[in-house]
């Protein structure tokens, strides 16, 4: 029997820019001890994948550093400042001056679009940040119905900000699952997106949504992939690439190995 767990709400979150956050804040009344929320602090911390956790009664704070492990006791004027945060995440995270833009490029916002759940919000970050260390392969698992196309165009928007994705790949193995995205989630890209269809590959757009059955087959011709220079795409997503493209003797592997110079990244529910 599944079931839902009790809903988790701390008190504050510190975020260095949207949907970067740093650190957690449990707040007691000063009739508790200076660390009586710590541990509910990092129950949320772990959950949301934050390194830094700040217990208060308001007289004090206990800083948890999980970076280290490290837990201190803070008057209230030595809380940390969000540079000082930052750079402590920095050293942890790996994150020089070469990448830090790249980093922390801005999510995809207008008035009505939807904002990432929070486990959106860990798989894009994750992703980008592992993509801007030079990681070329990456797998995103994600349980069905967790929103892997929204994931998908945060990091498309993010990667293309950041110069690093050019023009994208989208590939699938049903219409429903390139229709859909390309009508509701990947619609902020409408202006440079196409879908591949009739066995006809315009290289004046950006982003291409496409089924393997689409750009490949048993005989030659169907092999309009090869219309594109192997170095055209920046970026590969495979949607439900547990299916079609896992195989080694798959034949739409060869669509991805013909791509090899590209940033593949493969989405899944069910990578086994």
């Amino acid at each position: 029997t599944i079931k839902r767990g009790k809903l988790k709400i701390p008190d504050y979150g510190l975020y260095y820019k949207p949907n970067m956050p740093l650190a957690i804040v449990e707040a007691k009344d000063n009739n508790h001890s200076v660390g009586d929320g710590i541990q509910q602090a990092l129950d949320y911390a772990e959950s949301l994948d934050i390194q830094f956790v700040f217990s208060s009664n308001g007289d004090g704070f206990v800083f948890h550093d999980r970076t280290t492990g490290k837990e201190t006791q803070l008057e209230i004027n030595q809380f940390p400042s969000p540079n000082e945060l930052w750079k402590k995440y920095k050293t942890y995270k790996g994150i020089d001056e070469k990448i830090e833009e790249i980093v922390t490029t801005d999510y995809f916002y207008e008035p009505g679009f939807k904002q990432p759940r929070y486990y959106q919000q860990i798989a894009i970050n994750r992703t980008v940040e592992a993509v801007a260390k030079g990681q070329k392969r990456v797998l995103l698992v994600l349980a069905t119905g967790t929103g892997k196309t929204y994931v998908a165009f945060q990091t498309i928007w993010r990667l293309k900000q950041a110069g690093l994705a050019k023009r994208v790949l989208y590939l699938a193995d049903r219409n429903i699952l390139i229709d859909q995205p390309k009508n509701n989630d990947l619609r902020p890209l409408s202006k440079v997106i196409t879908k591949i269809s009739k066995r006809k590959a315009d290289p004046a757009y950006e982003v291409y949504l496409a089924l393997y059955q689409a750009v490949s087959g048993a005989e030659e011709w169907k092999n309009i992939y090869k219309q594109f220079k192997q170095d055209f795409f920046d970026l590969i997503i495979v949607d439900e690439c547990h299916r079609g493209s896992a195989k080694a003797e798959s034949q739409w592997r060869e669509v991805l190995e013909y791509f090899k110079p590209a940033i593949q990244l493969g989405m899944t529910a069910t990578p086994r």
